[in-house]
């Protein structure tokens, strides 16, 4: 297709699930797939054009005469499989994966648990501190890292995983490489999460196809090495057709997309004001049909506005992008501070439920 005369959908208006049952009963608002945040108008956006806005009401009399604007909006309101399966996901609003670094080098917190001793005592607090996964990476994949051997990737994430297992604690694995992929699976992971969408190793897509579980597929264009070269047209559209072409690419070679999820991968090739303008359009992701995860965390984006240069007493402004997300329809966050991100999305879904 012509990327120019591409149509893209992205709901906003939202509001909470007492208000919006109310609305979506007069076809004045719709559910976003798989959540409980309800809309009440749609942008239709094309590229170098004036962008249009329309009520849901007015939508879908435009959708009974477009196809295509019918199978978009189609994405954006099923049901998102994975939230139904009790198997991963337990029925919540939202959902916290605790990240935990196995690495020297990791922008925010290198070195911190790089011992395993360290680590599994990490994980065992961010999951009484109410993560929902534990997210074990062993490769920094921060702008410039080095490469890390698949081997050395091993020995670092293989001990914890399969020590934090034995705790009964559900564990995501960051890694791009499909040797430490298949091994960490044997281990107890449940889900993959791969910051080169499976770009990477080109085996890997085998091994998530073998042992048919959970993908995360993100937006890093080419490598930590040399991400932060990447020229766009429009970093929000641009984005969204990476992760489009990625998931296709999975469909076509066996993998279903009710186990897939997305993250736009903020931070992984964007400047500051890329990163915003991802997060003010969040919500045009959910058109893609599958869960989002957002890694905001600590992320040096924050500090372009508040001047901080210390990751680490970033956590107020990363939980206010997380609850601005999730009021966007996000369900997924990927996080360093489990207790107060989970606090702050308790109190904002209990006051929308009152």
């Amino acid at each position: 297709m012509n990327t120019l005369s591409k149509t893209y959908l992205r709901p906003f208006s939202f509001v909470g699930i007492r208000e919006g049952k109310k609305l979506h009963k007069k076809n004045e608002a719709l559910i976003i797939g798989g959540g409980s945040r309800y809309f009440k108008n749609i942008e239709i956006i094309k590229r170098n054009k004036f962008s249009e806005y329309f009520s849901v009401k007015e939508f879908l009399k435009l959708a009974e005469k477009n196809k295509s604007y019918k199978q978009s909006l189609k994405k954006i309101t099923e049901n998102r499989y994975l939230f139904t399966n009790k198997k991963f996901f337990s029925k919540k609003n939202y959902y916290i994966f605790g990240i935990l670094n196995v690495t020297p080098d990791s922008f925010s917190d290198g070195g911190d648990f790089f011992s395993t001793d360290a680590a599994i005592t990490e994980s065992i607090k961010m999951f009484h501190d109410g993560a929902d996964y534990i997210d074990i990476g062993g490769e920094s994949t921060r702008p410039g890292a080095n490469l890390v051997k698949d081997s050395d990737e091993i020995l670092r994430v293989l001990p914890i995983i399969q020590k934090v297992k034995s705790e009964g604690i559900n564990i995501s694995l960051d890694t791009r490489n499909s040797s430490t992929m298949k091994l960490g699976i044997l281990s107890g992971v449940k889900i993959i999460n791969d910051v080169s969408a499976l770009k990477n190793d080109n085996e890997s897509i085998k091994v998530i196809n073998q042992y048919n579980i959970p993908l995360i597929l993100m937006h890093m264009p080419g490598t930590p090495k040399n991400m932060m070269e990447k020229k766009y047209k429009n970093v929000v559209l641009d984005t969204y057709d990476f992760l489009e072409e990625r998931i296709k690419h999975c469909v076509a070679n066996g993998l279903k997309k009710k186990n897939i999820i997305i993250d736009p991968g903020i931070g992984f090739g964007k400047d500051s004001k890329q990163n915003l303008q991802i997060l003010k359009n969040i919500s045009i992701f959910h058109s893609l049909g599958c869960p989002i995860m957002l890694g905001v965390s600590r992320k040096r984006f924050i500090s372009s506005i508040v001047n901080e240069v210390e990751p680490k007493k970033r956590f107020p402004g990363s939980i206010a992008v997380v609850i601005n997300s999730f009021t966007q329809g996000v369900q997924i966050f990927r996080v360093h501070d489990v207790r107060e991100t989970k606090q702050a999305l308790e109190i904002t879904d209990r006051l929308e439920k009152e």
